[in-house]
Parts: structure tokens; C-alpha cells; sequence
């Protein structure tokens, strides 16, 4: 019965398959030999459709059955199961389904392996739980992993924070990994930095007044992007 669903989810996703997209999908997420996504595959299947797919089977499937998918190589199945997830994690009200869910979030972080698996996620599932149980140390314990994906999972995770108008969190991990090497992580931070900006652009601006000429130039770039252009070009040529 478990393979049965399984397959019927595959198929379901290779008939939404677009040859221009496999084709697309592999540069646009840097597959190449060195490059962030080294190896990942792709069928070529829009993410609103794999939202639809997910949404008519989340409710079908077992944890077991989306390890399964989870764990596939082709990066659609591992997006199209992650979003199921979400959707098991935000329709429960059970503490012990949640808890069991979140457990099942960590142990196939491996699978959680480019941006977009990560951004559409973590904040949505870990990070709305260690807001609302008050278990910051999940995140604290990925920023200081060494692995970049666990960073960004930690630094994006915080955006549920934001949302809900608190920012020591994120603000402490955007610190912690400022001089990360990787522009993705740079990227992570500055985005953050600028949807704190959104809700309070006092906060953003005392931030960028302490730490703006340490900043990689790509993170700073993400974080003034919504200022106006008169304080952007100052933070841009230094005059602050």
C-alpha cells in the first residue's frame, strides 16, 4: 500500500513534468561539479504544481511513506514531500503529532539540501515550533553547525520571529555567521535583516549603523534594498 501511494505521487509529478524546465532547473540551482546543488536532479515540474500535489495527498500519506519520498533524488520529490509536511504541521493541533513531525524535520535535514527546500520550510516548521514552545536551541544548534545549509536553515528559521515583531533571534545569528564565505548565506542574512526593516525600520537601521561596514556587500545590498535610495547610496558609499 506504501509503494502504491508513492508511485501514484511520482506519477502524478512526472506527468507535470516540462522538458524546458529539466533542462533549465539543473543551471539555475548550480548542479555543476563544485557548485552548490553538485548533483541534485530535476524533473521539471513548476512549484505551484507540486503544491497541488502536495495538497491532494499530504492528508494520504504516513511519515514513513514521505521518508521515502523525502529521501528520493529527484529534487521535485523532495520539495513535493516538504511541502506535505507543512501541511501535517500546520492542520494538527496534537503536541505529540508536532513534536514527532519536527523530530522528523531533523533527522532528514540531509534531504534539505538547496535553497528553495530550505526557505519554503524551515521557518513554517521549525522555526513557528521554537517560537512557540520557546526551544530556541534547535536553531542556535544549526547556526553553529558547520554545515552552510544548517546555517540558513537557523537564520531563515527566524523569520517566523520577525513576523511576530522579535528579532534578538535573528539578529544574533546574522552576527554569529556575518563572515560566512558563502554568498548564499550572505544572501540569508541580508533578506532577513530586510524584513526586519519591513516591521521596523528603526531596528534595521540602529542593526546597519553598528555592523554595515563589516558586511559582505551582497548581504548589505539585500538588507538597505527596501530603503529609500537617498539612505541606501549612503550606506552604499561608506558616508555613515
Amino acid at each position: 500500500m506504501a509503494d502504491h501511494l508513492i508511485k501514484e505521487i511520482q506519477e502524478a509529478l512526472a506527468v507535470l513534468s516540462i522538458s524546458e524546465k529539466a533542462e533549465f532547473f539543473p543551471k539555475f540551482f548550480k548542479t555543476g561539479k563544485g557548485e552548490y546543488g553538485e548533483g541534485d536532479v530535476f524533473l521539471g515540474v513548476k512549484v505551484p504544481d507540486q503544491r497541488s500535489v502536495a495538497k491532494e495527498y499530504y492528508s494520504k500519506i504516513s511519515l514513513q511513506e514521505l521518508s521515502i519520498l523525502l529521501s528520493s533524488k529527484y529534487h521535485e520529490h523532495r520539495l513535493t514531500a516538504l511541502f506535505m509536511l507543512i501541511s501535517k504541521f500546520e492542520k494538527t493541533k496534537d503536541k505529540a503529532v508536532k513534536e514527532e513531525i519536527i523530530q522528523f524535520y531533523l533527522n532528514h535535514l540531509p534531504y534539505v539540501n538547496n535553497w528553495d527546500l530550505v526557505d519554503s520550510t524551515c521557518y513554517k516548521i521549525l522555526g513557528r515550533y521554537a517560537f512557540e514552545t520557546g526551544k530556541e536551541e534547535l536553531l542556535r544548534d544549526l547556526s553553529d553547525s558547520d554545515e552552510m545549509w544548517h546555517k540558513r536553515i537557523a537564520v531563515v528559521g527566524t523569520m517566523h520571529y520577525v513576523k511576530k515583531g522579535s528579532f534578538e533571534l535573528t539578529k544574533e545569528f546574522v552576527i554569529k555567521n556575518l563572515r560566512h564565505p558563502h554568498d548564499l548565506m550572505h544572501k540569508a542574512n541580508g533578506w532577513l535583516l530586510r524584513e526586519m526593516g519591513q516591521k521596523d525600520e528603526r531596528e534595521l537601521i540602529s542593526f546597519l549603523n553598528k555592523y554595515y561596514h563589516e558586511m559582505p556587500r551582497t548581504c548589505l545590498r539585500y538588507a538597505i534594498e527596501k530603503l529609500d535610495e537617498e539612505v541606501r547610496q549612503d550606506y552604499l558609499k561608506g558616508r555613515i
